[in-house]
């Protein structure tokens, strides 16, 4: 009997783990220091925040870049006049960018930035996230703070010092799912501003998004993605760690399955295949 029920432990913790990520492109390394990607299904484009510099400097020199679905830069340079762009997020017609103290507004259909929010206090965003209603999120990773943009005006949304090295954020529904970069620690912020331990990554977590069925992919900068079911339970996928190949802010699609990652360093994006 013990015999039977480890048997069909394993068996279930097996087909429970059965995700894979298969390469499936690499862009051509035009896109310097490549932070994060955002794929708008509507235009069918990829945009790529390119910080070609140090991340925490202002120095005007980062970019947009747009790359096709299949890999190919479309413009490499698509928007300018950034210093260091990471997180980014896409409400009907506007692009959403983090950048280091800043949160700017890109309109998609014309290419221009239309607003620039100084966030008080900020140090260095990095991550950001919109809801259903439109309110932009971006995460503080020096100050353990989660701001919000609503109608025009910035605010602190949350803050915790549990947070660590806050960076990956997601707004699900009415929820929050956080990934903290220097521990590794995935949380769960509720509604009710209720903060919990759902798991764990590798250290440098930085982006997440999510598949299905409450379960999530998570990006390690240093080169890992990892698979995390409803449970918290994580699995690694892929670590390019030997190649010297990051994996920064990464981007879903459901409906083709596929992963886009951006390779920092390696000034690209890669993307994969997930078959469950």
């Amino acid at each position: 009997m013990k015999y039977i029920l480890s048997l069909a432990l394993t068996l279930s913790l097996s087909s429970a783990f059965c995700q894979t990520l298969t390469l499936k492109w690499k862009s051509d390394a035009t896109l310097p220091v490549s932070e994060s990607v955002a794929f708008d299904s509507k235009n069918n484009v990829l945009y790529v925040s390119c910080i070609d510099g140090k991340p925490e400097e202002k120095d005007g020199k980062g970019y947009i870049g747009k790359v096709a679905p299949d890999g190919k830069v479309i413009a490499a340079q698509w928007v300018g006049g950034l210093d260091a762009p990471k997180g980014l997020g896409i409400f009907k017609d506007n692009l959403y960018v983090a950048d280091i103290t800043k949160i700017v507004t890109i309109n998609i259909s014309t290419g221009k930035i239309t607003g620039s929010v100084e966030v008080p206090g900020s140090k260095f965003l990095n991550d950001i996230t919109v809801d259903k209603k439109g309110n932009v999120y971006a995460s503080d990773t020096q100050t353990g703070k989660i701001h919000v943009l609503k109608d025009g005006k910035v605010e602190t949304f949350f803050e915790s010092t549990e947070f660590k090295g806050v960076n990956g954020v997601l707004s699900v529904g009415n929820d929050f799912y956080i990934v903290d970069f220097a521990t590794g620690t995935n949380y769960k912020l509720t509604a009710d501003k209720k903060l919990s331990t759902v798991g764990k990554t590798g250290e440098g977590a930085d982006g997440v998004v999510p598949i299905g069925n409450n379960e999530y992919l998570v990006s390690s900068w240093h080169g890992e993605i990892y698979f995390v079911n409803a449970k918290g339970e994580s699995k690694k996928l892929i670590d390019t760690k030997e190649e010297k190949i990051n994996a920064a802010d990464i981007e879903y699609d459901p409906k083709t399955k596929t992963l886009y990652v951006p390779t920092f360093f390696a000034n690209g994006v890669n993307a994969y295949t997930l078959t469950k």
